[in-house]
């Protein structure tokens, strides 16, 4: 019992740990976003969105589930305590991470002249695509000692590097910004993909400094073992192989649709911009939320790695209950705001209403979004990392039938059907994946059903104050802060009288 108590506290303060720091980031990123949007464009945003999506399959191939395999056998081997082992791991990790970073430069050198002219129209060159090559060892490399920073319980020190990455990502852009914001597209897309080059750098540096200091007192002149080799290999390798399929269908996915709303009748800059506005405005408004559980969310893959190596089924259990319990509360919480406010998001946030009708529309897909993050990190936590890729490939190759036959018939209509599909079928797969190796349980009444009512109730209470400040974004703060705080009373009270009836009967 000391044991787990321990542990738990370990958990929760890396978690929280992670949580302010993802906090913090992600609120000075979403303002970074907004101002850059508002800077840029909606047409801009969504040709580098694209190019972003070049980036995305770059960074898989380059760490290619190498990060993960790290994260999986230093949880095991420390759960142990054997520390060697663990050590001589993560540095067999970091070359193979290396090795395949290279590999993805040169492929991503050879494929941005097709790129550049077929799938973004030519309208922009090929250099952008190529500073992409530059990131990539920085970021292979730093994910398999984040990994390894996670398996140890020392998650702050991840964190640092990330405060720095993202300061340093801001200032780079902006100084980059203001030489090239007058001029085209592709000198804003350069100036956008190097900024987060040079910060990627920066990060790197501070993790391969705190993780020399940190292995200094494990450091041995032996390399890892044949035998453990194979043991990355075994694992990354499903990982890297379904992983390369799903970014390739994902990138596939993503210049698909601005081609496909095209043929709907827009113009291509006109299809870009719609994907812009969802891809690069909404998803992110939406998104922003999920740092309360996304943190603890990545913490579940080496604390459920540890708890399947001692084979304590009970607790995978109870620790499920009891995530998917507040996560049940907190996502129906957010998708009730996003659904009652989205004007007044808009509004406060982009200084216009061009937003509001796609939060409102994609807000009941935010319980799906969150729960399925955390659902997958727990898979990949008792070593179902290739049932989770195999359910996002399925998602994908469905998603892109979608936009391939029916967006160009129906539009925007369609490409907003595809990521309900998407969502809700990734959910859905999941669940039952978990279902079938986790038999955990929740009260569908008690944590879906009366806090959708609890939504409801709220709202209607915030209609009949005579709130009207002269600020839009005074205003959007205190309704969104008394939404919350009936919110939780009625949620409180429902649980006090549950409660007091089970002492009764």
């Amino acid at each position: 019992m000391v044991i787990f108590l321990r542990k738990a506290k370990i958990f929760l303060i890396n978690g929280a740990i992670l949580t302010l720091t993802t906090l913090f980031m992600r609120g000075i990123g979403l303002i970074f976003n907004i101002y850059i949007s508002n800077k840029v464009g909606t047409e801009a945003i969504g040709i580098f969105s694209l190019i972003m999506s070049i980036y995305t399959f770059a960074i898989t191939i380059a760490t290619s589930g190498i990060g993960i395999a790290c994260t999986y056998i230093v949880s095991e081997q420390f759960a142990k305590k054997d520390y060697l082992t663990g050590i001589n791991a993560t540095k067999t990790c970091i070359c193979f991470s290396i090795l395949l970073s290279i590999v993805s430069a040169i492929i991503v050198f050879l494929i941005a002249p097709f790129a550049s002219q077929n799938w973004l129209k030519s309208t922009v060159s090929n250099i952008p695509i190529y500073v992409i090559g530059i990131g990539l060892p920085f970021i292979a490399v730093s994910s398999v000692i984040n990994g390894y920073f996670s398996s140890v319980g020392k998650s702050y020190k991840g964190a640092i590097s990330q405060i720095v990455e993202m300061l340093v990502k801001i200032i780079s852009t902006l100084i980059l910004l203001h030489f090239n914001l007058s001029k085209c597209i592709e000198y804003i897309c350069i100036s956008l993909i190097l900024g987060d080059v040079i910060s990627e750098a920066f990060s790197f540096t501070i993790n391969i400094f705190f993780y020399l200091i940190d292995i200094r007192k494990y450091l041995n002149k032996r390399s890892s073992s044949l035998q453990m080799k194979k043991k990355i290999f075994n694992i990354s390798f499903p990982i890297a192989i379904t992983s390369y399929i799903k970014s390739g269908l994902s990138s596939l996915k993503q210049f698909l649709i601005p081609i496909r709303l095209e043929m709907s009748g827009l113009s291509y800059s006109l299809a870009v911009s719609e994907y812009g506005l969802i891809t690069g405005m909404v998803l992110p408004i939406l998104m922003f939320a999920n740092v309360f559980f996304a943190s603890f969310s990545n913490l579940l893959v080496p604390e459920f790695s540890r708890l399947l190596a001692s084979k304590y089924y009970k607790r995978m259990k109870d620790v499920c209950n009891k995530i998917f319990k507040a996560a049940s509360l907190f996502c129906i919480c957010m998708s009730g705001i996003f659904f009652f406010f989205s004007n007044e998001l808009s509004l406060s946030i982009y200084q216009n209403l061009d937003a509001a009708p796609m939060i409102k529309l994609l807000a009941p897909l935010v319980f799906f979004m969150y729960l399925d993050n955390i659902i997958d990190n727990i898979l990949k936590g008792i070593n179902e990392q290739t049932n989770v890729m195999f359910c996002n490939i399925l998602d994908l190759v469905i998603t892109i039938a979608i936009i391939y036959f029916v967006v160009p018939h129906l539009g925007i209509i369609g490409y907003i059907l595809s990521i309900f599909v998407s969502e809700l079928l990734n959910f859905t797969v999941s669940l039952l994946q978990l279902k079938s190796k986790i038999k955990y349980y929740i009260n569908p009444f008690k944590f879906i059903v009366f806090p959708l009512i609890a939504c409801f109730v709220a709202y209607i209470f915030i209609l009949l104050l005579p709130i009207h400040p002269s600020s839009i974004l005074i205003e959007t703060i205190l309704k969104i802060s008394i939404f919350i705080f009936i919110y939780i009373i009625l949620i409180q009270l429902k649980i006090r009288f549950l409660n007091n009836l089970k002492r009764r009967f």
